[in-house]
């Protein structure tokens, strides 16, 4: 082993795995155990910021309680020349960012990725440990059935504040949710929105959100949700669509709650896949649903009073039978009339209204009409006999 860089005089540095905004990933072999490791180095230059040391430290500290097949193992935690590292356990050094840019993934193999990524961060968020950076470069691949594996907890928030670089936003930008982006506090549904969009992009064969900008990409994210999962790959199953679609929603209210309740949805269970999201709709408008009162609009008419237009019915054609009996009674006072006396009129007849009908003549006034020579005075007894005589 000589040759190679020791740390504490137990791990020797070989090549480079990956490098990152903070740190860096190296090959080692563990020459007390005598095996691979892959040890992660703090960037010299951010050796001395103490916020930055904090939250690699806390890295160390989330990753180290958590005990699962798919969380990378960390072995061990230490500080060599001042400059803090962790050593985990190694693999093969395939990221899932490497599965997708080969090509879209078979659903099979998404479903099967999902359900690793998914039963890993369950174990993490109940340890109260948020990952707040899933993205397909911390997904790796283990040779062992091709599972894969979380890493990098690097900004992990546990009980306390996330550690960042002044400046920085948390996290990997085109991941993150329209909620974190606008301002609001990491959750676990934030890492669930990631694991569907890994999903979403593992069918797809490339990354959703590719621009370069980053107002141009936070407009994307916020305000432009890709197409249902089913419009893009027909041929996945809608049991796997359905997953990935509710995940990435924009409102974090219709995500799945958690890990397991997104895992057993993925697993097939069709009542996981709907139940507990929150109705979009605000309180008022649910209590509309519960049975209100019909509005007024919504009535039949009233029926009408027939009591009162029958009686009006029956008023008018009293008033008019009353009429044509006392023009009756006059008449048959009338010596000279020789008009025979009115039938009584049928009351199953339609008599129609007649306002216009003057009242009858009173019986006082109602005496034959005087000859044409007696009008200069009133007649006496033997009047009539008198002007006949004249005129003869």
């Amino acid at each position: 082993m000589t040759g190679h860089e020791m740390l504490v005089d137990r791990y020797a540095l070989r090549g480079i795995l990956g490098r990152g905004g903070m740190a860096e990933v190296r090959e080692g072999w563990d020459t007390r155990l005598n095996r691979p490791v892959a040890i992660k180095l703090l960037h010299p230059a951010l050796g001395t910021e103490p916020d930055v040391r904090r939250r690699f430290e806390d890295e160390a500290r989330s990753a180290a309680q958590l005990c699962h097949q798919n969380i990378v193992t960390v072995y061990d935690f230490g500080e060599h020349q001042d400059r803090p590292f962790i050593v985990m356990e190694r693999l093969p050094g395939q990221t899932l960012a490497d599965v997708i840019a080969a090509g879209p993934m078979p659903a099979y193999h998404v479903r099967a990725m999902l359900d690793d990524v998914l039963a890993g961060l369950s174990v993490a968020h109940r340890a109260g440990v948020l990952h707040r950076d899933i993205k397909p470069g911390n997904i790796l691949v283990s040779v062992p059935g091709d599972s894969m594996k979380v890493a990098d907890f690097g900004i992990a928030k546990t009980g306390g504040a996330a550690y960042t670089m002044t400046g920085e936003i948390v996290g990997t930008m085109c991941y993150m949710s329209p909620e974190r982006l606008a301002g609001a506090p990491a959750s676990i549904r934030d890492d669930l929105y990631a694991v569907g969009l890994m999903g979403y992009e593992a069918l797809l064969g490339r990354r959703l959100f590719q621009q370069d900008n980053p107002a141009a990409l936070a407009h994307a994210i916020m305000e432009s949700p890709p197409p249902p999962m089913g419009s893009v790959r027909p041929d996945v199953d809608p049991v796997l669509a359905g997953v990935i679609d509710r995940a990435i929603t924009r409102d974090p209210l219709q995500r799945f709650g958690s890990a397991e309740h997104m895992r057993a949805a993925l697993a097939g269970d069709r009542q996981a896949l709907i139940e507990g999201a929150v109705p979009v709709q605000s309180r008022p408008a649910t209590k509309v649903l519960e049975g209100p009162p019909i509005p007024a609009t919504h009535y039949p008419p009233p029926p009408p009073n027939r009591r009162r237009t029958a009686g009006r019915r029956y008023g008018i054609a009293a008033g008019v039978l009353g009429a044509l009996a006392v023009s009756a009674v006059a008449l048959a006072m009338d010596p000279s009339s020789s008009t025979p006396a009115p039938q009584p009129v049928s009351t199953s007849t339609s008599v129609a209204p007649a306002p216009s009908i003057a009242p009858p003549p009173s019986p006082v006034v109602q005496q034959p009409a005087p000859e044409v020579g007696d009008q200069q005075g009133p007649p006496s007894g033997g009047g009539h006999g008198k002007g006949n005589k004249k005129r003869g």
